[in-house]
């Protein structure tokens, strides 16, 4: 039989608005059910179910007690409850917690993970304060999906910052928007009975993505998957896929490549851990009793004691067992000097950030006594903070247990629910090593799911349903290499890549050839500098005192500030030219002027650098001397007339370059001007635009608001017209001089009239009080049976009692039937015949005589 899919919406303030938008985007045959959460106020009746169902062509119902979960339904928590599922129902529970304490979606979105698994999905809308966040990660811990509002989008966005602030958002946008990418990432998912416990059905094509997805990841974070179980790694990775709705390891593979980030995300999501403090109750009240006691008894000669918690997550297990530790030494009939080292490892930096800040949520409670709380823990408002005494106790530190050198010389090690996501060859090669890091009758913890397999001459079993084993000190390892050398060396795992110094000297070399050219380099080479964008000199080779000078004034390594007089508008306009073209920019017969009053005519190159990587974005300037004018055939050099015009020439030809580059630039300029001056149109056409529609939208909203307040006004005169009518009615009763009752389904007292306190001992504030506990003077001892028999029957019933102070009267109970003709409760009315029983009395006596 196949599980409905059961997507869980948790909501708080803000939230109705997102709730209506989620649901309406929802088609009517998605094949799953929807379970509402949202902060309701205990005490009134919820109008939930009603506004939504405007929303949505579902059926939206309330959800009770044991409610079977049907497809293309939504349910809605009452007020007042907490909402589980289990076994395809609703289980509804009083809430345990303070009013202001409680987290409901926390406890929804945890029991989905648990009946669910990785078809579990999560959405967080608007909302006050962190509530959703724990569950999140418990979806996400098995493989489920997550979805968060957009804060942007909510008009209060504590809840989704604090989802998306943990990591927990697999998907964010518009509330409007989250049903349709929810349903394409589900659409990207294979069957669930079709997930294949290797990577791919065919590995010969898709064995090359999954190596590039492993290598990827290892590069960026220095740690090896490849150990890991394929079907583990699988959902992880499809996960992601169906997130970015990416169809082939390939493309997945190619987008990684593409997107640094991604390969971040991607680790994290494999690294997801699932833990709470004191996890399986029995297996704490085991270490607590008998393992620890005995750890301590076997001490006597080594009072400090060591345990090693590997793939500690954020935490809370190292605590616990730092919390039980601290119990047991309490029990120690005498004094003791024993001591604790806690080593707690994690693959994750965020994971053991959060275990170093020890601050935990208000739900711990759930899993935490109230006495442990008081004990160890601080309350603040915003969840609990683990004592200084406990905190001490625990060193966090990140590791890789597959790389690192262990911790050695422990009398405890916890691996919990950590071999599950290792293949046996990486299984094999765990359980040796903590047997060699252990000392003598150390003890090893392993979770539910795990053994110690094959290694049965390295462990004992202490209790085996709990997986609790003790070393095997005369145990001989068969590999004699383990477990020194199944480390790689130390350089290979060293936590920063070995830097050279800066300062060292280059390389002597007696090559002739690489000596020739390093002087050719440093003597002959043409000037030349690099700039940066701002025109800042970053490098300068050769001599450049012809063509730069410093600026008077404060120092300044700006090249347009240094260049000299000649040369910076030419070279100004070609580093703008050079930009937006791979050849470099000549220009020729630049004249620079020189100290002595002299002229240089000077050939510049510009040239934009795209490699390497290091210099992209800089550019270079090469300035090369143009040689003087040479002698003639006759041997005698050229006339000062000569020069002078051929200068004068190279200078006006100077000019005319400028006048054109100039020319270029303006119409350029002219050209981006044009454009530039089109988008505005376009831009203020739009804005026009969206102008006429927030004009209309305000004639809208003023028109809803009139209708608003119209309604108002009618409930207003309502109001006024049911007040009235209550008053007619206290006249009416009271001016009738009959005692009066009314008594709602329960047989509380509903109203009474004033006569009836003459009979019966009430008051005001005894409105609400069952009939059985008011004081009466009738002797009418079946009054609350005829009450409950009228109330089951709808039978009138009709009495003459008498009462102690000897009147009488006619007792009638009949039903209280509402306007729209339901039964709610009873009237009982006592009509006074203290005359008419007299009067009959008399008669009697009178005939008898």
């Amino acid at each position: 039989m196949t599980t409905t899919r059961i997507l869980g919406i948790g909501a708080s303030a803000g939230g109705l608005a997102p709730l209506e938008q989620f649901l309406a985007r929802i088609p009517p045959h998605s094949q799953m059910a929807y379970v509402v959460v949202q902060h309701l106020d205990p005490t009134h009746k919820a109008l939930l179910p009603e506004l939504l169902q405007r929303a949505t062509v579902m059926p939206v119902r309330e959800a009770t007690q044991g409610m079977a979960i049907e497809p293309d339904c939504v349910y809605v928590i009452p007020p007042n409850k907490e909402l589980t599922v289990a076994d395809g129902l609703l289980k509804l529970a009083k809430p345990m917690e303070p009013r202001g304490m409680r987290l409901p979606i926390n406890v929804l979105f945890s029991s989905l993970a648990s009946a669910q698994g990785r078809q579990a999905i999560g959405v967080v809308l608007s909302g006050m304060g962190s509530d959703g966040t724990l569950g999140l990660q418990a979806i996400k811990a098995v493989g489920g999906l997550t979805a968060v509002q957009q804060p942007d989008t909510a008009q209060f966005d504590a809840m989704p910052k604090s989802a998306i602030a943990a990591d927990c958002a697999d998907i964010t946008g518009p509330p409007g928007d989250l049903p349709s990418r929810i349903l394409a990432c589900l659409a990207q998912e294979p069957p669930p009975d079709d997930t294949p416990d290797e990577v791919s059905v065919e590995p010969d094509e898709e064995s090359t993505p999954l190596e590039r997805i492993l290598r990827l990841l290892q590069e960026r974070t220095r740690h090896d998957f490849s150990l890991y179980k394929p079907s583990t790694l699988q959902r992880r990775i499809e996960r992601r896929m169906a997130i970015h709705e990416i169809a082939s390891l390939t493309g997945y593979a190619d987008f990684l490549e593409r997107n640094p980030q991604e390969i971040d995300l991607l680790f994290k999501e494999v690294l997801i851990g699932v833990t709470r403090f004191f996890r399986d109750a029995q297996v704490w009240q085991q270490l607590a009793e008998s393992t620890l006691p005995d750890l301590l008894a076997r001490q006597p000669m080594e009072p400090h004691l060591r345990a090693w918690v590997v793939g500690c997550s954020t935490g809370e297990e190292a605590y616990s067992l730092a919390i039980v530790f601290v119990e047991a030494l309490e029990k120690l009939p005498h004094a003791h000097d024993f001591t604790l080292q806690i080593f707690a490892s994690d693959l994750s930096p965020d994971a053991i950030a959060t275990a170093r800040r020890g601050h935990y949520p208000l739900d711990i409670s759930n899993s935490v006594s109230p006495e442990r709380l008081a004990r160890f823990f601080s309350a603040h408002d915003d969840g609990y903070q683990i004592s200084s005494e406990i905190r001490d106790l625990v060193l966090f530190a990140q590791q890789d247990v597959v790389l690192d050198p262990p911790f050695t010389r422990l009398d405890l090690i916890s691996c919990r629910n950590l071999l599950i996501y290792f293949d046996q060859s990486l299984q094999r090669r765990l359980i040796p090593l903590f047997h060699y890091s252990l000392r003598a009758g150390g003890v090893l913890l392993l979770g539910s799911s795990e053994t110690v397999g094959r290694y049965t001459q390295l462990f004992a079993p202490i209790q085996s349903k709990l997986r609790l084993y003790r070393r095997q000190d005369n145990a001989q390892i068969r590999d004699s290499r383990l477990p020194v050398k199944s480390f790689p060396p130390l350089s290979w795992i060293a936590k920063e890549l070995p830097v050279p110094p800066s300062n060292s000297p280059p390389e002597t070399t007696d090559n002739l050839q690489s000596a020739a050219d390093q002087v050719l380099l440093q003597v002959y080479s043409p000037a030349a500098v690099v700039v940066n964008d701002e025109g800042d000199i970053v490098y300068i080779s050769g001599r450049t005192g012809k063509y730069l000078e410093p600026a008077a004034g404060k120092a300044n390594w700006n090249f347009h500030a240094m260049v000299r007089e000649g040369l910076r508008s030419p070279i100004g306009s070609a580093l703008r030219q050079a930009v937006d073209q791979s050849e470099p920019v000549h220009l020729q017969g630049l004249q620079v002027q020189l100290p002595g009053g002299a002229t240089q005519s000077v050939d510049v190159i510009v040239q934009a650098l795209r490699e390497p990587n290091n210099l992209r974005g800089m550019k270079m300037i090469v300035f090369r001397d143009v040689a003087p004018p040479r002698v003639g055939p006759e041997g005698k050099k050229d006339t000062p007339k000569t020069a002078t015009q051929k200068a004068h020439a190279a200078e006006l030809q100077q000019c005319q370059d400028e006048i054109q580059l100039l020319r270029e630039e303006n119409r350029a300029s002219r050209e981006e001007l044009q454009s530039a001056n089109e988008e505005l149109q376009s831009t203020n056409e739009e804005l026009q635009s969206t102008n006429e529609e927030l004009t209309t939208s305000k004639e809208e909203m003023q028109s809803m608001n009139e209708e608003l307040q119209t309604i108002n006004a009618e409930m207003q005169t309502k109001l006024d017209d049911l007040a009235l009518a209550q008053s007619d009615m206290s006249n009416l009763l009271n001016s009738i001089e009959i005692a009066i009752l009314f008594l709602d389904q329960n047989l509380n007292l509903r109203r009474f009239t004033d006569r009836a306190q003459k009979i019966i001992s009430i008051r005001e504030g005894d409105i609400g009080r069952p009939l059985t506990d008011l004081t009466t003077c009738l002797q009418y001892p079946d009054l609350h049976d005829d009450a409950l028999n009228t109330l089951s029957t709808l039978a009138f019933s009709e009495k003459q009692i008498t009462t102690t102070d000897g009147r009488w009267f006619t007792v009638r109970i009949m039903p209280y039937r509402r306007l729209d003709n339901v039964i709610d409760g009873v009237v009982i009315t006592l009509l006074d015949i203290t005359e008419t029983k007299e009067l009959e009395q008399a008669l009697r006596k009178d005939l008898d005589a």
